[in-house]
């Protein structure tokens, strides 16, 4: 059911999501194609801010910023686990695994290399300040309007 909490939360995260993808950019081997990097990561804040932070609104202070955290790290799984199966299928085409187990638990690798490479004051920092953010908003919204 739409709520004015689901909405706040879901926009909110997408932005989050977008500003931490150009904090991003910097981190990443020179060369890097990013692509529709901070669109992709935009829709996945997006589609997290609608199902997980925005249908736990209205319970409180402490548990909206509780939700803005959690959101925060659902965003981060979703989109490195989201960009760790987009590599390892660029490398499965050519031809980089020997089979099929091998491809899957590359995923694991290339996700775990990604999180070590962004896992950087500036980075957390931004995303903590997000994610009170994002959920004192929705918080905010859940109350006032019902």
């Amino acid at each position: 059911m739409p709520t004015a909490a689901r909405l706040v939360a879901a926009i909110l995260m997408a932005a989050l999501a977008y500003i931490l993808s150009d904090l991003v950019r910097p981190l990443m081997p020179e060369g890097t194609d990013f692509g529709y990097f901070n669109y992709v990561n935009a829709f996945i804040g997006l589609c997290v801010g609608w199902v997980a932070v925005g249908s736990r609104g209205g319970r409180g202070l402490v548990p909206g910023i509780n939700n803005g955290l959690t959101g925060t790290a659902l965003l981060f799984i979703w989109t490195i686990g989201t960009h760790a199966c987009y590599e390892m299928f660029r490398l499965a085409m050519r031809n980089r695994y020997d089979g099929p187990m091998e491809a899957i638990a590359g995923i694991f690798l290339i996700a775990s290399e990604f999180a070590y490479m962004i896992a950087t004051v500036p980075m957390l920092l931004a995303a903590l300040v997000g994610a009170v953010v994002v959920g004192l908003a929705t918080e905010y919204a859940a109350k006032t309007w019902r």
